[in-house]
């Protein structure tokens, strides 16, 4: 087996994880490759082969995050890109997407012994048309969020499916989101929590001028076309999996769709989305509860 390790070092005790994680691996005669730019971090491990580029990874087998769902958020571009498995193993705080967190770390024995399976990720595709008749096109794990900028009062967004208008509103933005999302920005707003494997486009909006704003979900066959007017020299910000895109002017529109690219979770565990909610969502409520 190859494996490939991308680490967040901004992370408190990711070099430490880091090193537990590749030393678990090398011993159960698994090849680790990493970045030369870890080289000095990890001097004191033996057995890693380090690179200075990414091309190694269509050899590998699977990708080891180590962070957080934003680190593992970077990483899901290059598993797309290179149709490979991607492993989290979370040293941040809530981490949804990761496989284990950082003190179930000796359970990398079991991956390495083929005790695992492959949770399908369903992606979504922002395809953004400007008014001088460009196109960008870009691919989500989590979600595509359009908000206004800082200088701008109130946008006005208009949300259509298939060419029929679904929702025309005020509100500071929109968060469409993939069922992988949904414990995101879009939880944050408001939204549902879905059980990752359905495919499915969820719709949030993010603090509306409505008493009856609702969260809606869209079939994964549904193509939403989303137009906005902003106050006068204002922009509308999209954003993708966290990272700011592109500053959007009234006269461009974004067109939303699944994607035909897709992310493989590993699971080791069984069920780790499940116990992730329970563990870091419903524990606390308890936990206040049980106090009360």
């Amino acid at each position: 087996m190859k494996l490939y390790v991308f680490p967040n070092l901004d992370k408190k005790n990711c070099r430490s994880y880091t090193k537990t994680a590749c030393e678990i691996l090398i011993n159960n005669d698994v090849s680790v490759y990493m970045s030369y730019m870890y080289k000095r971090d990890f001097s004191d491990v033996n057995g890693i082969e380090y690179i200075d580029n990414d091309c190694v990874i269509e050899e590998c087998d699977f990708i080891l995050a180590v962070g957080g769902d934003g680190t593992i958020l970077r990483c899901s571009d290059l598993a797309r890109k290179y149709k490979k498995p991607l492993l989290g193993l979370n040293c941040g705080r809530l981490g949804f997407m990761a496989t284990l967190e950082h003190d179930e770390i000796n359970l990398l024995n079991d991956f390495c012994k083929g005790k695992y399976v492959l949770d399908k990720r369903m992606m979504i595709d922002a395809d953004v048309y400007y008014e001088n008749g460009s196109v960008n096109h870009v691919t989500a794990l989590n979600d595509v969020v359009l908000t206004k900028n800082h200088g701008c009062k109130i946008a006005d967004f208009t949300v259509s499916k298939n060419n029929n208008v679904i929702s025309s509103l005020r509100a500071d933005g929109l968060v469409f989101s993939t069922p992988t999302g949904s414990t995101a920005y879009s939880l944050s707003a408001g939204g549902p929590i879905i059980e990752p494997d359905m495919e499915c486009i969820e719709f949030t909006q993010i603090c509306p001028h409505s008493l009856f704003a609702r969260s809606m979900l869209f079939s994964d066959n549904s193509v939403i076309d989303v137009h906005f007017k902003t106050d006068k020299n204002s922009e509308v910000i999209l954003t993708v999996d966290g990272v700011e895109i592109d500053k959007l002017s009234d006269n461009d529109y974004v067109k939303i769709l699944k994607s035909d690219d897709y992310v493989e979770i590993v699971d080791i565990k069984g069920g780790s989305f499940f116990k992730s909610v329970n563990r870091k969502l419903m524990q606390p409520f308890k936990e206040i509860l049980e106090e009360v």
